[in-house]
């Protein structure tokens, strides 16, 4: 998965009786905290940021000067600047003003009685932010397991943000059905992301299907075949073997423009131009955000039903959070308040990971069933996918917009494991063949209401509500916490005083 490096530095006191005495020790702590970092931050696929460490640490104009051309020169995105006893503090300007104005800056001390890295820390981050940069601060004992945690969800918010810059997303025929709340809106979202779209009419795709080579649609028709077997339901007319392998060649048409035009994600318009003569777009919108497909395991890639792009940039945001997951997209179906349980549904793309939450697709196809597209919607046929989300903890969240000001709102909760005749009897009263969550959220539902932006809501498992608040706070998006987590934030300056 794509990361960016880290650069981690160390600015030390200006005297040289001083720094002679300290500079060894203080470059310990400095490699410390990157073995740290190299040890805790891990991708789902194994690989995981570089981190760069500065030579020695910042005690001249001249050397903050030089490692910030090491740093620069190693391309580092986003700087961990350690303090472990008084610095300089104006020493910073000369490593700061080097170095790309947008790299978030996490501001890292000792909480030691001995040395005064404390001190060091407010006064050198207190001079940073008297120019407006919003930078964020963590104190306590490098050993300490929970000054980790909170070092690593930083720093899984910043790469975030900092591998985001510079992406695409594949726009496949715009917005679906007049929703606006998933328009890309230029301005807000390259002045906040940094990231742009392509939109392509989905007559490319459709052309794009006819130079698939039929052995490649194949291969995938015998993978779904063997993993699902007669959970295929094939009815004769709008799931055939061949509405099924429409499906199978939009997708690897989908997959081979995507890498033609550099798409780092993407979103599927379907309605009603390809749903009514081409296919349904649940079976390539799932595959694009598995974890694997027919040729083996891949990185998720983010698809949006109905291309909804508000939908998509959160996925991607929430895909880099959490290492690679592939990230759950749904309907804000129905709330149930006599069970506190809301059914998030729709047709569209919930990756069959969330079936068993394995990386081995038979895991999680022995819960899959292939129904008929309904052709009171769908009229060109194909496959609804459908199951259950495994119960686990979950991480919900939806950007929005207001006034042109972008904000994300974020509630905590779970998918559940109800008994086998409520389950099926909630399914019932919506659409048992699409794909459902069964969802506990921590907030009420008129706190939900009163905020939330969209019809569509995305998820990843795993509590994720911190790094999404270190994410908002880098980037100066207002984070809407709902439930008790809400009030347990701490309001940054910047909003205090904007």
């Amino acid at each position: 998965m794509r990361s960016t490096p880290i650069g981690i530095v160390m600015v030390n006191d200006g005297r040289p009786h001083v720094y002679s005495a300290n500079e060894e020790e203080n470059m310990q702590v400095v490699r410390r905290w990157a073995e740290v970092i190299k040890k805790n931050l891990k991708n789902i696929d194994g690989s995981s940021p570089e981190v760069v460490i500065a030579s020695e640490t910042i005690k001249s104009v001249r050397i903050a000067q030089k490692i910030a051309e090491e740093l620069t020169r190693a391309n580092c995105k986003q700087i961990v600047m350690c303090y472990n006893v008084w610095d300089f503090p104006y020493l910073a300007w000369p490593f700061l003003n080097s170095i790309d104005s947008n790299v978030p800056i996490l501001s890292l001390s000792n909480n030691n009685a001995q040395y005064p890295g404390n001190v060091g820390l407010l006064a050198t981050d207190g001079e940073i932010r008297q120019t407006g940069r919003r930078t964020h601060r963590i104190v306590g004992d490098i050993d300490d397991p929970k000054v980790q945690e909170k070092v690593i969800k930083w720093l899984r918010a910043s790469q975030a943000v900092t591998s985001m810059r510079g992406e695409v997303y594949g726009l496949y025929g715009g917005h679906s059905m007049g929703m606006e709340t998933g328009y890309f809106h230029l301005v807000p979202n390259i002045k906040t992301f940094g990231i742009t779209a392509y939109q392509i009419d989905q007559l490319l795709l459709v052309k794009a299907m006819e130079e698939i080579d039929d052995k490649e649609v194949e291969k995938g028709f015998q993978w779904f075949t063997e993993l699902l077997g007669d959970r295929i339901l094939y009815d004769g007319k709008m799931l055939t073997p061949q509405t099924l392998k429409t499906q199978i060649r939009l997708y690897l048409a989908m997959k081979k423009v995507n890498e033609e035009n550099g798409f780092d994600f993407c979103g599927l318009k379907g309605q009603r131009e390809l749903t009514e003569y081409v296919c349904l777009g649940d079976i390539p919108e799932m595959v694009m955000n598995d974890p694997y497909d027919w040729y083996g395991f891949k990185e998720p890639t983010v698809c949006a039903t109905e291309a909804d792009s508000f939908a998509a940039i959160t996925m991607e945001i929430l895909k880099y959070i959490s290492g690679g997951l592939p990230v759950l997209f749904m309907d804000v179906r129905i709330y149930y308040p006599d069970k506190d349980i809301w059914d998030f549904c729709n047709s569209g793309n919930h990756a069959s990971y969330y079936a068993s939450l394995s990386l081995d697709p038979k895991e999680n196809f022995k819960k899959v069933t292939l129904y008929p597209a309904l052709e009171y919607y769908f009229k060109a046929g194909g496959a609804s996918v459908s199951f259950d989300a495994a119960p686990t903890k979950m991480t919900f969240a939806r950007l929005g917009l207001y006034n042109d000001k972008v904000y994300m709102v974020i509630v905590p909760g779970e998918s559940l494991e109800l008994p086998e005749e409520e389950r099926k009897a909630i399914n019932n009263l919506s659409n048992p063949t699409w794909p459902h969550v069964h969802a506990r959220l921590e907030c009420s539902f008129d706190e939900f209401l009163n905020v939330f932006p969209a019809n569509h809501i995305q998820a990843i498992p795993g509590d994720y509500v911190d790094t999404l608040v270190y994410y908002c706070e880098i980037l100066g998006i207002k984070p809407i916490v709902l439930g008790p987590r809400g009030k347990e934030r701490l309001t940054p300056l910047w909003e205090i005083l904007e």
